[in-house]
């Protein structure tokens, strides 16, 4: 099972860059978008129907923000786009597929960084996912949450990890919430499991040449239960061409999508 997932700053703007021309030569199973920043009736033939995908989306109610889709190769059992809590469902930031023996999620946890009242957003969403997640861990399927979750868990997951220690995302509150979550949280990081000691970053700021120095953070993650993290092979962030100010991040499985 082959899983890539991105932040798109855009679908429109990704499939410009070639995004969809990129993907069908992956041969993934499972795509996990983040911030397609779209409404239903914007979307194009090219983004909905790539041959051999099922398409899902979930939506923002403001336009231009936020916004998530899986494109799957197999059909779901069910599709989940909201979770009964009006502040959270209304910014488009959940898509739930759930298959025979797996559930699969595409998360956008919120930024905190342009207002205290954002940061404090953040904060609640986190500790809905801590009581939402465990319900879906305890249910007996596998569990693969792929997305953008602005938060930099450990000092080798952001080159200025000095610099940014009272910044959002890099807050000790939201470490702590991510240590909590792989340690009795039921998820393992699939990506720093199989790569304990590499400096690699999946998203670079526009200012400051960023991208040309490879100051980045990683803040787009694959995390799953251990069953399903423990049969990952190998993973990679690609970065031969730019679709977006985050690179997709890529997971190979020895796992049958059913």
């Amino acid at each position: 099972m082959r899983v890539i997932t991105l932040n798109l700053n855009g679908i429109r703007a990704a499939f410009r860059k070639g995004f969809g021309e990129w993907l069908k030569k992956q041969d993934a199973d499972l795509i996990l978008l983040q911030e397609t920043r779209i409404q239903p009736e914007q979307l194009t033939t090219e983004q909905t129907q790539i041959e051999g995908f099922q398409s899902y989306f979930s939506f923002a109610e403001a336009k231009g923000y936020s916004g998530v889709g899986i494109y799957s190769k197999k059909k779901p059992i069910s599709v989940e786009k909201k979770v009964d809590w009006q502040d959270f469902d209304k910014e488009g930031r959940f898509l739930l597929l759930e298959f025979q023996d797996l559930y699969v999620l595409s998360l956008y946890l919120p930024s905190g960084t342009r207002s205290d009242e954002r940061q404090n957003f953040k904060y609640e969403t986190l500790d809905w996912f801590r009581g939402w997640s465990s319900s879906l861990v305890d249910s007996g399927k596998q569990v693969l949450v792929c997305g953008d979750l602005n938060i930099a868990h450990q000092e080798i997951d952001l080159k200025n990890w000095k610099g940014n220690q009272k910044n959002s995302g890099f807050l000790p509150e939201e470490r702590e919430w991510m240590t909590e979550l792989f340690e009795v949280g039921g998820f393992n990081d699939v990506f720093r499991s199989l790569y304990p000691d590499l400096e690699m970053y999946t998203w670079w700021s526009n200012r400051g040449r960023a991208w040309e120095k490879d100051v980045g953070w990683r803040i787009d993650y694959q995390i799953a239960t251990p069953k399903l993290a423990a049969s990952a092979i190998e993973g990679s962030v690609y970065k031969e061409k730019r679709f977006s100010d985050h690179s997709p991040l890529i997971i190979e499985y020895d796992w049958e999508l059913n």
